[in-house]
């Protein structure tokens, strides 16, 4: 009987045999760090909520603005209370209601004029030559741009989206959506300014930015529409008026 020789050969290693223990190592690597990362939390599905959360703090916001309202009612009628039997409260409280529309903690009323920025209803992929996405957005300093030439228009008072603002609030857009005293808002962008419509409208037409924004309105199609009002009421303004970053100039 015939002995069969059997020879056992070591195959050598191959690409794909080597790689495969280190995407191994890798992978646990990986895992174990997402598992340390989400302390028993599920990533993606709080990835996911993050619309869900700006817009829980939004209307906290929002429900807070309501609350400092209606405490500053309470503390002008405590102080009014106090007033005939304290000279000195009354001295103040004469004060600070002479600088109520200045600093815009009080309602007012009269005529406005109003400012509507849009983006452009254009599809990406028929974008012109040279252009890119970001430029058929409104952008931060498009708003700014009108908020300034409003108030180097003579604007008495201000009023952006639903909010009162005054000359130190800020303006601030992430991507195409704006932030305003802890609020964000979606496009179009509303701007209105109270005071003489017709120097209003001319502080528009001389300011550069604005300019530089309506060449974008006539090559792409950006939103821009002035509207007068014969007459509004803005709310007062509901934030802090303390100053907490300022310096003097030189």
């Amino acid at each position: 009987m015939a002995h069969q020789r059997w020879t056992w050969l070591t195959r050598r290693p191959t690409f794909w045999s080597a790689a495969v223990p280190l995407v191994a190592l890798c992978a646990g690597v990986l895992f174990a760090t997402s598992a340390s990362t989400a302390a028993g939390t599920d990533l993606r599905s709080s990835a996911q909520q993050l619309p869900d959360v700006i817009r829980e703090q939004t209307h906290r916001n929002a429900e807070a603005a309501v609350q400092v309202r209606n405490l500053q009612s309470d503390v002008d009628r405590l102080s009014a209370s106090q007033a005939p039997g304290d000279v000195r409260v009354e001295q103040l409280t004469q004060q600070a209601l002479n600088l109520s529309a200045q600093a815009g903690t009080r309602e007012v009323r009269g005529p406005t004029v109003s400012v509507e920025l849009r983006d452009a209803q254009i599809p990406s992929d028929q974008l012109p030559p040279g252009m890119t996405v970001d430029d058929i957005v409104v952008h931060q300093q498009d708003v700014q741009g009108v908020v300034n030439a409003l108030w180097s228009g003579g604007a008495e008072a201000m009023m952006i989206m639903d909010q009162r603002v005054i000359s130190t609030s800020a303006v601030r857009c992430v991507g195409n959506t704006l932030i305003l005293q802890g609020r964000v808002y979606s496009p179009p962008f509303v701007i209105t300014a109270m005071g003489d419509p017709t120097a209003l409208r001319k502080a528009l037409d001389d300011s550069p930015q604005v300019k530089i924004y309506k060449q974008y309105v006539d090559a792409i199609g950006l939103g821009y529409e002035v509207r007068t009002s014969p007459e509004r009421t803005f709310p007062a303004y509901a934030g802090s008026v303390n100053l907490q970053y300022a310096s003097v100039p030189k």
